[in-house]
């Protein structure tokens, strides 16, 4: 049995002996139905003001046991948090980050917002890497070499097989992307940063230029002399050149 199948069975259980119980310290202090009419009553108005939060929290935690969107070990985004779900409780649920801290959300935030879970069904996921290269450059050439890094990485799966596309004219680059699939949601980070080092090396290996933005401007003086300015956004100084 999955690890979060037991822990649904066992809080769910939990539940329960909690609420026979309850009813059986009742039933033996000759508590009837009738004298806890008022208490029922105090309670739905309380869970319509100051508790209907807590409420709405308890009933999400029974929904996400029940239904499973998350289970205990899923790697999950929900807002602006990722982690691992580690703990699932009547109120709030503990996502370990991928910095080991323990995020506290509301379990109402699981069924009324956005939830990605990584690893529902399986593990695969599509990784997307992103090249610009330089106007000119043979655009066959560089689909050769894409494929190339990621066919001999070992991580990559080859089913879905990896893919190429070309797609736009950007504004000082032609852009492609790489997209392929690994098998874990481990691997996507060292996959990325190992074909970057592979894609940068065959692209020199093969003179395929990898574009930046760039600004030229050519200006003459009164002896005219032509004078070029390239301003690039990578960081380097204008490097001003008399032609």
């Amino acid at each position: 049995m999955r690890q979060g199948a037991s822990y649904a069975i066992t809080t769910i259980l939990n539940y329960a002996i909690i609420v026979i119980g309850a009813m059986t310290v009742f039933g033996s202090l000759g508590v009837s139905w009738d004298k806890l009419q008022w208490l029922a009553a105090a309670l739905s108005v309380g869970l319509g003001f100051g508790l209907q939060e807590i409420f709405g929290n308890f009933v999400s935690g029974l929904i996400i046991l029940f239904e499973r969107p998350v289970r205990i070990g899923d790697t999950v985004t929900i807002g602006t948090f990722s982690g691992t779900v580690s703990k699932i409780r009547i109120r709030a649920t503990t996502i370990t980050d991928f910095d080991r801290k323990e995020v506290i959300i509301p379990n109402k935030a699981f069924v009324t917002e956005r939830l990605i879970n990584w690893s529902l069904s399986d593990t695969v996921t599509r990784v997307v890497i992103r090249l610009g290269v330089a106007y000119g450059s043979d655009l066959d050439k560089v689909k050769e070499v894409l494929l190339q890094a990621a066919h001999e990485h070992p991580k990559v799966m080859q089913e879905p097989a990896p893919s190429v596309f070309f797609t736009t004219f950007g504004a000082s680059t032609l852009d492609h992307e790489l997209r392929l699939y690994v098998r874990e949601l481990r691997d996507r980070s060292y996959a990325v940063d190992e074909l970057n080092r592979a894609i940068d090396r065959l692209c020199r290996e093969n003179n395929i230029d990898i574009a930046f933005n760039q600004l030229e401007v050519h200006l003459r003086n009164e002896k005219g002399d032509e004078v070029t300015e390239v301003k690039r956004d990578k960081g380097d100084d204008a490097s001003p050149a008399i032609s």
